[in-house]
């Protein structure tokens, strides 16, 4: 599924296309994805100009001058493709402008497009429990602190649920983890004061590498140009059981599964 930096890498790249321009054209190819269109998706977005993009967690939002805002998920392979040579069967939403076409290509149909009332975002159900953006200035070691007291559950599975921090998800918090030396079994309640403060900026590192990187390519992943993101082969321990630590402690990496997903850490560096 992709993550929060894909989903930013194809925030940004549709921007760079659809930002300010006037949206000449909607064509719907299926009735659903997840859940049906939304009935007036057309007649809303056709002839609205796209004022600004922008993220929530792992969903892009497109918003409309006409007081409403698209919102999009990719679910497990979708992505958008800009000015595609060759439709593709799986081009399930087509948007045009007066110089470009975005077709948004689901195989598995898993993604989700709704249209919300741009002054009610914050109370749409999907968002409206949703913890601080990791790369917004609401993640802070003190927020952390107070979300984890008292609780039992790991700190890799805390870290997954979006009420304490949105759009996190199991590659970049195996990768922040190692990079914060905190192991991922370890009861959220009793990770430090010290280590937090090394975890708030380690999750903001290894999340802007990834944008930087564009995003991890994993099955079906790749950015609205086309390029695939490279960010994988820079994973410290994710993927990677077996192998040496890069820290060069004698560590080995390990895989265990919590909350039914896999786990890479170093049991020596990470405490």
């Amino acid at each position: 599924m992709p993550e929060l930096p894909e989903v930013e890498t194809t925030v940004r790249g549709l921007a760079a296309f659809l930002e300010g321009e006037r949206i000449t054209r909607v064509q719907i190819n299926r009735p659903d994805l997840r859940r049906p269109f939304p009935a007036d998706l057309v007649q809303v977005m056709t002839g609205a100009t796209v004022s600004a993009l922008s993220r929530r967690a792992k969903y892009g939002l497109l918003h409309l001058d006409r007081g409403s805002t698209m919102i999009f998920h990719l679910g497990m392979s979708g992505r958008w493709r800009i000015d595609p040579e060759v439709a593709d069967i799986h081009d399930h939403l087509v948007l045009e402008t007066a110089a470009h076409r975005f077709a948004l290509c689901d195989p598995r149909r898993f993604g989700s497009v709704d249209l919300v009332g741009s002054d009610t975002l914050d109370a749409w159900p999907q968002f409206a429990a949703l913890g601080p953006e990791p790369l917004g200035p609401g993640l802070t070691p003190a927020h952390l602190k107070a979300a984890l007291k008292g609780k039992t559950q790991s700190i890799k599975l805390c870290l997954l649920d979006q009420r304490i921090v949105a759009g996190l998800g199991n590659i970049y918090v195996c990768e922040a983890l190692w990079r914060a030396g905190i192991r991922p079994t370890k009861p959220a309640g009793r990770v430090t004061g010290p280590q937090l403060q090394r975890l708030v900026p380690a999750i903001v590192a290894v999340l802007e590498a990834s944008i930087r990187d564009g995003g991890s390519t994993l099955r079906d992943y790749a950015r609205p140009d086309g390029e695939l993101g490279y960010f994988a082969s820079s994973f410290d321990v994710y993927g990677r059981e077996g192998q040496a630590c890069r820290r060069d402690d004698g560590g080995v990496i390990q895989r265990i599964a919590q909350g039914g997903r896999s786990t890479w850490y170093c049991p020596i560096c990470q405490k």
